[in-house]
């Protein structure tokens, strides 16, 4: 039996219903393929009170992005032959007020597209329905907006698309691998934003690359402000783009 994907005008409603009652319930967190997103890693180490740095080795894996060349992370499987999430327990998620923007869209699928006269964002969503999933049995009415409420996601998807913006940028501007020293930098923004913020504070940028007063001053504050003012700085140093 194959995926059933829909699409979803903005005010068209779907069932869907995940809890403990649900026969399925974990099964999702299984057989883990779960890429993580730079704001997911900032709320889930923070979440466990580990720097970013610790975070990654301990739980994560990087791979370089066949199509983008850059560096992608992934979430390490726990032990055991199911690849379970590593941080699934009985009774559901452990880091759920934290949990990763993948796992707060489900079952839904956004797409974006970026106008590059206006750089207007245009988004597109899709219902997808899987076999193994029961939620869909449920009596629970959504629409897009009241799902993305519902679960937290409007912090998760701006940020995601200042970095689907520079992926962009880069697959246009600069085709292949980035230079050691650009791909480091983009890594230390994205993912391992402590070392980022001790660089900025202790001014050992690598040679080339400057922080402004808006990137110290929120360095200075929470990780939302600095991975947002940083994905800015980010796409203006890499590609000069404001």
């Amino acid at each position: 039996m194959e995926n059933n994907v829909l699409s979803l005008s903005k005010n068209e409603e779907f069932t869907f219903t995940c809890s403990n009652e649900v026969c399925c319930f974990n099964g999702c967190c299984e057989d883990l393929n779960q890429f993580l997103t730079p704001y997911d890693i900032v709320r889930l180490k923070n979440h466990l009170g580990l720097q970013s740095s610790l975070f990654l080795e301990t739980y994560t894996f990087q791979q370089i992005g066949p199509e983008t060349g850059l560096p992608i992370i992934s979430l390490r499987p726990g032990p055991g032959s199911e690849l379970k999430c590593p941080f699934v327990t009985p009774s559901g998620c452990g880091v759920y007020n934290d949990r990763p923007s993948s796992c707060r869209m489900y079952p839904l699928i956004r797409i974006i597209s970026r106008s590059r006269a206006t750089g207007k964002v245009t988004e597109q969503y899709m219902l997808l329905k899987e076999p193994h999933c029961h939620g869909f049995n449920g009596n629970q009415q959504w629409t897009i907006q009241k799902w993305i409420e519902n679960q937290g996601l409007s912090t998760y998807n701006e940020l995601n698309d200042l970095l689907m913006e520079i992926i962009g940028l880069k697959n246009r501007l600069i085709p292949g691998q980035l230079d050691l020293t650009s791909k480091h930098i983009f890594h230390m923004v994205c993912y391992d934003l402590d070392t980022f913020r001790k660089h900025i504070l202790e001014e050992k940028l690598p040679d080339g690359f400057t922080a402004g007063k808006d990137l110290t001053d929120a360095a200075e504050k929470d990780d939302t402000d600095l991975l947002k003012i940083g994905l800015q700085w980010l796409k203006n140093v890499l590609f000069e783009e404001k």
